[in-house]
């Protein structure tokens, strides 16, 4: 299968060679999408091997919409069945990617997303922000949707032509829950599997900081209750 793999970034010029080196040889083209950054992302990321696109109007969203665009300007016979999102800041281990794109492969599952499971967690590697809002956000979403997932993991693979009919469009903090829950509106067949998370090399642009907090937090339970009421 053709797998591509986008990887949002913004100053991660200390970690995004080691991300790159560690992907499996099994995927067809790592897309890095330098989301503004005023260090050597782009130059290490080429270095490395990674087609480089330049997303100038920061947010998650926008830095993978811009590696959607990208992929969209291929021609049929060149179009990936699979696309792989992971994070630029080498706190997953890419090495999973096989782990995670099998179930598509083996059992033709639609989307899989890479649970941070604690018992694989390294100390520290999640903030308790982070483990309250993932806990909060999943329940919702089994209140609501009655699904099983328990983390809204960047680490992720899913078909292509399902990614396409989701009509993406949150730009910021939301994408990642804006993909699950179009996904269960859909009733994608979906898989979790349990990954290992380190500590990230460098300083989180979300849950590093208060107000990033605040807001990514805002965004992904809007998404949630933006769901909840819709027909």
């Amino acid at each position: 299968m053709n797998i591509k793999v986008i990887i949002p970034a913004f100053n991660e010029e200390q970690s995004i060679g080691k991300v790159i080196s560690d992907i499996p040889r099994i995927v067809s083209e790592i897309i890095l999408v330098d989301n503004n950054s005023t260090d050597t992302t782009s130059e290490v990321a080429r270095k490395a091997g990674a087609t480089v696109l330049l997303e100038k109007q920061k947010g998650y969203g926008y830095a993978c919409l811009k590696g959607m665009e990208y992929i969209s300007h291929f021609d049929s016979a060149h179009r990936p069945d699979i696309i792989v999102f992971l994070d630029g800041d080498y706190s997953d281990y890419p090495e999973e990617l096989t782990n995670i794109v099998a179930p598509i492969i083996q059992e033709d599952i639609d989307f899989v997303v890479g649970a941070r499971v604690m018992e694989l967690r390294e100390n520290g590697s999640m903030t308790m922000p982070q483990i309250f809002g993932n806990w909060l956000a999943t329940s919702l979403m089994k209140l609501f949707f009655n699904s099983t997932f328990t983390d809204l993991g960047p680490f992720r693979a899913i078909k292509y032509n399902k990614l396409l009919a989701l009509d993406m469009e949150d730009k910021t903090y939301g994408w990642t829950v804006e993909m699950q829950l179009k996904a269960l509106k859909r009733n994608y067949s979906y898989r979790e599997i349990p990954v290992p998370y380190r500590n990230r090399i460098g300083v989180s642009k979300v849950s590093g900081t208060v107000k990033g907090a605040i807001f990514a937090g805002g965004k992904i339970l809007g998404w949630i209750f933006k769901y909840s009421v819709k027909k």
